[in-house]
């Protein structure tokens, strides 16, 4: 729908993270008595498979003394329609009321811990001011995405004209709340090469997948399998917070999928898939059968094709391992960023601060162009310039010059030699669908796999979503698209090929909102320093409504309440 910006010196992440227990001693117990993880070799190739026994449940008033009850505001304090965060004392939490009743809920966003009391009420439940997530104000529940939890829930009572609000200290704690997820049965009854439900691919929407299914009761066995060496991780921080530990940045510690008997095979690859019979075959020769399929593989980072590509320092930012190590060698050194995507963006605006000299090398004229336009890219071009980011437009890498095996110095096609000890790349990507060609699952010329409003592919039993795919989209007349977007690989809508953009505010001063029409009607929104506008269009646009562009150049708001012409 839209994106926010900030900034890039200083650099800000505001990151939640609930860091799992401490490791026991000694490993836990799976369902089949066996010790945890679960390890079998086949072809003297060891596996692990993460499991545990019993789903979490949290009852936040088990113990009295685990409670919290505070008088927080009059009845008269707060009207219809408004928020405020209150605080309890040993935590806080969002007190709302709408049409005469009052709810109380956690007060962060479980995504990236955005204050939602900065966000937009509509209709019985609150967006999130930065990145769009919904939730319910009557049951806390997850709504809309991105983002894999739900809000705690709290008791509000009314006593003498004064509002209480009773809680769980560690729900205040916490401010997230895991939906109650479904009990497998016993593993011991599984043949180990065979599972009900097999996830290739370990990212958001495989994760997605797997605790949807434990969610709406599916109770037999759950695999994924990943090349990566970690359980699924949140892979936009890498390029956001580079320096971030892996426990910061995992989306669910190695307790919840142990708990949860969502099996993970990490550093296995799927080499092919034999739809007849219902099989996987992993690099390696092992074979999986199964009977429901989901490919998410996502995509491959495309590399450069000019002399000395092998050279060291050279990454494409992929894993936890390759931000830490570009963070390290950037330290006080030069560091080049060849493409100014989302990640190159994001990787010169948190090296700014570390890097003696940050430079990035782009064959469009302007960054974001073909997101955002012309306009707006010149502004936050110049917003970097302004943080001493040199930048190369309109020109590409011809080669990559080493010295003792190390990157040295990068040449572009314009003649220009640049001082480098270590160079990003971030040039685009391409579905990882190869191992899919002789498969007889529908692939576009492109690479992305064909599928329909279900997420189903021409084969029975065979689903995929994420960014391999592309899917139709109901808001563009059921237009297939792909949308290589986190928020997307958690539900699959979005605005594609505008025409024309209508600003309000101010570019300069890099206080706007812009508004991206086609056809006469807004298609999407993008904002720096204007929230929580971006989510009180999405609001609109999720019920339905559509918005026109006479509608916004006027400067007139009053569409955003449906008061509007």
């Amino acid at each position: 729908m839209g994106g926010c910006f900030s900034k890039p010196k200083p650099v800000e992440v505001k990151i939640e993270v609930v860091l799992p227990e401490k490791e026991r001693a000694k490993e836990e117990m799976s369902p089949n008595g066996k010790a945890s993880p679960l390890v079998y070799k086949v072809n003297g190739t060891a596996r692990h498979y993460h499991l545990e026994e019993h789903p979490i449940t949290i009852n936040p008033y088990q113990n009295v003394k685990d409670v919290v009850e505070a008088s927080v505001c009059h009845v008269k304090d707060l009207e219809n329609g408004q928020m405020r965060e209150v605080d309890l004392g040993c935590g806080k939490a969002l007190l709302i009321k709408e049409n005469g009743d009052y709810y109380a809920m956690g007060h962060k966003c479980p995504h990236y811990g955005a204050p939602l009391v900065k966000g937009v009420l509509s209709k019985g439940r609150v967006r999130c001011p930065w990145h769009g997530a919904c939730f319910s104000i009557g049951t806390g529940d997850i709504e809309d995405f991105p983002g894999l939890d739900s809000l705690p829930k709290f008791q509000v009572k009314i006593e003498k004209e004064k509002v209480y609000i009773r809680a769980s200290k560690q729900a205040l704690l916490m401010q997230r709340r895991t939906k109650v997820m479904a009990k497998c049965i016993s593993l011991s009854n599984y043949n180990i090469s065979s599972t009900n439900v097999l996830i290739i691919g370990a990212g958001a929407a495989g994760l997605v997948c797997a605790e949807t299914l434990r969610q709406e009761g599916f109770s037999d066995r759950i695999v994924m399998c990943t090349m990566d060496r970690h359980l699924p991780y949140d892979r936009p921080k890498l390029s956001k917070s580079m320096d971030s530990h892996l426990d910061q940045i995992t989306l669910r510690p190695k307790e919840f999928f142990r708990t949860n008997d969502i099996e993970v095979l990490t550093e296995t690859q799927v080499a092919a898939v034999d739809i007849k019979n219902k099989i996987a075959v992993f690099k390696d020769g092992f074979k999986m059968d199964y009977n429901k399929l989901l490919i998410a593989t996502g995509n491959t980072p495309k590399a450069l094709s000019c002399k000395g590509k092998e050279v060291e320092n050279v990454f494409n930012i992929r894993t936890p391992e390759d931000a830490n190590r570009v963070v390290k060698l950037a330290s006080s050194k030069n560091a080049v960023i060849v493409g100014a995507s989302f990640l190159g963006m994001e990787v010169a605006a948190y090296l700014t601060e570390k890097a003696h000299s940050v430079s990035v090398v782009e064959l469009e004229e302007v960054p974001f162009k073909k997101f955002f336009g012309e306009k707006v890219g010149q502004a936050l071009m110049k917003m970097f310039e302004n943080n001493r980011v040199k930048f190369y437009m309109q020109t590409e890498v011809s080669e990559l010059r080493e010295q003792e095996g190390k990157l040295k110095e990068v040449v572009l096609k314009n003649g220009k030699v640049l001082r480098a000890d270590v160079c990003v790349i971030g040039i685009g990507a391409s579905p990882a669908t190869g191992f899919l060609k002789q498969s007889g699952i529908n692939i576009d010329s492109k690479g992305f796999i064909v599928v329909n409003k279900m997420m189903q592919t021409n084969i029975p039993g065979v689903f995929a979503a994420g960014d391999a795919v592309t899917f139709p989209l109901a808001l563009r007349n059921n237009k297939k698209v792909n949308i290589p977007h986190w928020q997307m690989a958690h539900v699959h809508g979005h605005g594609e090929g505008f025409d024309d953009v209508v600003f309000q505010g101010d570019l300069d001063e890099l206080k706007f909102v812009a508004f991206y029409t086609k056809n006469e009607e807004v298609i999407a929104v993008a904002s720096m320093n204007y929230d929580p506008i971006v989510s009180k269009v999405a609001e609109v646009m999720a019920s339905g409504r559509a918005i026109r562009k006479r509608d916004v150049e006027t400067g007139d708001m009053s569409w955003l309440t449906g008061k509007g012409s």
